[in-house]
């Protein structure tokens, strides 16, 4: 599977661009490339990362220690893993979110 959205060994590999300092958290578009999330934490001290897992894992129905950043810890683009859901079921939730 293509996009932003792919299988994991053990659940979905979400590539996202955060945005961060929104006024609220909100999935903002689905690209070719990566989920865009407004993110409501500024990128300071990992504050912005932390509100996107807990944001995530809310719009994913899952706990928040099953969504973790992987890689893109201090930059706009982050591979994000989340545990116990698959690609389809995941791509179905943000596009509800939308």
């Amino acid at each position: 599977m293509n996009g932003p959205i792919t299988a994991a060994a053990n659940g979905t590999r979400i590539t996202c661009r955060a945005v961060p300092g929104a006024s609220k958290s909100a999935i903002a578009e689905i690209t070719t490339e990566a989920v865009r999330v407004r993110v409501a934490a500024p990128p300071v001290e990992g504050k912005a990362n932390r509100e996107l897992e807990r944001f995530l894992a809310k719009t994913l129905g899952l706990p928040k220690s099953a969504v973790a950043v992987i890689k893109g810890e201090t930059g706009k683009l982050k591979k994000i893993l989340a545990a116990g859901i698959a690609p389809d079921e995941a791509t179905k939730k943000i596009k509800d979110a939308l």
